[in-house]
């Protein structure tokens, strides 16, 4: 992908690696399709990182608006689907 992913300049290394881990989780979802329970796993640690409703619509927000993919949507498909699914977004 040609475009730089949000993130914070107060992050760790390691926090700003898991961010992009889930945002590639999300890209995922929209290409090939993404395993529910992986990516839960990813947004679980995200939201470790960005615990705040008002800073994970931010940033969700800066990665659709570079990206065309919505991490919101993303989210409601896996938690509406069952343990063990396949989640491909369109």
């Amino acid at each position: 992908m040609e475009y730089q992913y949000p993130i914070e300049t107060d992050w760790s290394t390691d926090e700003v690696i898991d961010v992009i881990q889930y945002f590639q989780k999300v890209e995922e979802a929209y290409s090939r399709g993404v395993d529910r329970d992986l990516f839960l796993e990813a947004y679980r640690r995200f939201k470790e990182i960005v615990p705040g409703k008002a800073q994970e619509r931010k940033i969700c927000d800066e990665f659709e608006e570079v990206s065309g993919f919505s991490s919101y949507r993303t989210v409601n498909a896996v938690k509406a689907a069952e343990s063990g699914a396949k989640i491909k977004m369109k």
